[in-house]
């Protein structure tokens, strides 16, 4: 069976950076966001990319299952929420086949829908843009409700989480933000790891290809010493 038809970005047969182990990471197309330090803007409209079906992406998986045996597959993107059904019907074919599967999301997407391809993930990596939802929307577009919804239905169902938050130097890379964020997080028992992501600008050329504004472009790089400061308040060094 050909399964659903959906819209890939591109795939990375041999991710390490994307959940546990090597991972084959499958980068959907579309994302509601529109984050100021965004590496792939190219992912952002919903129309682009590659029509696919999951029977073939899941195809592509196959391939490399002596790669990805201790690690699994991850959904990424863009917002692969963004595409609910298609997202799912991967995730169904990868558990069936025995691979380890995560979801790579913002969490960006309201529950009715992103809840069915959550019960299917075995693992969420959540990216908290920010706690305070004027800064997430000054930062995204829109504001935290649905990532921090996202959040209490994985504690809810018991569903493992690993937290993502990107280290903005003048946003997010203050410490009294920090403080916050870590203390809000730190009842939550489906958390089993949190990774503070230094702002970079590797991703700067694509915002030129696109013609698009980069507001960060005088944002500097977290220093090292910054870097130290954020981990030391989540218990990270």
């Amino acid at each position: 069976m050909e399964g659903v038809t959906g819209r890939v970005h591109s795939f990375e047969s041999f991710g390490t950076l994307d959940g546990p182990g090597v991972r084959f990471v499958v980068f959907l197309q579309g994302c509601p966001l529109r984050c100021r330090y965004c590496h792939n803007p190219d992912t952002w409209e919903l129309g682009g990319g590659m029509e696919i079906s999951s029977a073939e992406v899941v195809g592509k998986i196959e391939s490399c299952r002596n790669f990805i045996r201790s690690g699994g597959v991850t959904l990424s993107g863009g917002e692969p929420l963004m595409q609910p059904e298609f997202a799912r019907d991967i995730l169904e074919r990868c558990a069936r086949a025995g691979f380890h599967t995560a979801l790579d999301t913002a969490g960006s997407v309201p529950l009715e829908r992103s809840r069915p391809v959550i019960d299917r993930a075995d693992l969420l990596l959540l990216d908290i843009k920010a706690l305070n939802p004027a800064l997430c929307r000054e930062l995204t577009g829109r504001d935290n409700r649905n990532t921090l919804a996202t959040l209490d239905y994985c504690e809810e169902t018991a569903r493992p989480v690993w937290i993502r938050h990107v280290l903005v130097p003048g946003f997010t890379l203050l410490r009294e933000r920090l403080e916050e964020l870590a203390a809000f997080l730190k009842p939550y028992r489906c958390i089993r790891r949190i990774d503070l992501l230094p702002y970079h600008k590797l991703g700067a050329y694509k915002w030129e290809q696109l013609r698009l504004t980069d507001t960060l472009r005088d944002v500097p790089e977290p220093s090292q010493a910054e870097i130290q400061m954020a981990e030391a308040l989540f218990g990270l060094n």
